[in-house]
């Protein structure tokens, strides 16, 4: 597969053309930020590890009826996806309070919620991603009312999906980001990544935190908890 003009660079990715219309080829940076990229830096090998475990995650929700955007690995760092329009939303899954709903709800961390709360915010950094809702949706046509429906139903699939899955590797879902795209066939399908830039992984015995936090709050041991959480899933 031939690739040809960058497409894009974000904050963690390159996304480049192919020689294939419909196919794009996404390269997974080591470069970290945090805090809508206020901070800034680099974790050694996250690229592969995101990379990788976003791959195995995504055929594994295949297999669960959850479509997505995966078409091929083609190297540690670099993969081949469905060209999809980014629906302008990111969608939160809670599990358990943490980060900015502990603040914004007054609970202490590690609270586990009730029941699973959905939390959609608009995509847009020069305006921090401000959290919207389906009102907010619907007035800016951002989705439909039945394309959100069905971005709810597999965002709940997710959570349920990963959230077994992990449980039985001793990791707790805590909460995470997903993003959603359509093909140029109208279908919506789970598009970015998953992985411990984008959800929070604690181990289910001494709730260690196994993700970003540690690079956002200057915990140490980034590097080391991305390469246990690959160790858990992928086996290496």
């Amino acid at each position: 597969m031939e690739t040809r003009d960058l497409l894009y660079e974000g904050k963690a990715k390159k996304v480049f053309a192919t020689d294939d219309p419909q196919l794009v080829l996404v390269s997974y940076k080591d470069d970290a930020t945090a805090f809508n990229g206020e901070k800034k830096g680099t974790i050694l090998g996250k690229g592969a590890i995101n990379n990788r475990v976003t791959n195995h995650l995504m055929r594994l929700l295949e297999k669960q009826g959850v479509p997505t955007h995966y078409v091929r690995e083609l190297s540690p760092t670099d993969t081949l996806v469905r060209r999809v329009t980014i629906v302008p939303l990111e969608v939160i899954v809670r599990n358990v309070a943490a980060g900015s709903l502990s603040k914004r709800l007054g609970l202490a961390e590690g609270t586990p919620m009730k029941k699973t709360v959905l939390e959609f915010c608009y995509k847009d950094d020069a305006l921090g991603d401000p959290m919207v809702n389906e009102y907010h949706i619907a007035a800016m046509e951002w989705a439909t009312p039945a394309e959100l429906e069905t971005i709810c139903r597999y965002s709940l699939t997710v959570n349920r999906v990963l959230g077994e899955y992990l449980q039985d590797l001793n990791i707790q879902l805590i909460d995470f980001k997903l993003e959603f795209g359509k093909t140029d066939a109208g279908e919506l399908v789970l598009a970015d990544e998953i992985s411990p830039d984008t959800c929070r992984f604690w181990d289910t015995v001494t709730h260690e935190k196994l993700d970003k936090d540690r690079f956002r709050r200057d915990m140490g041991g980034v590097e080391d908890a991305y390469q246990e959480i690959m160790k858990r899933l992928l086996g290496e």
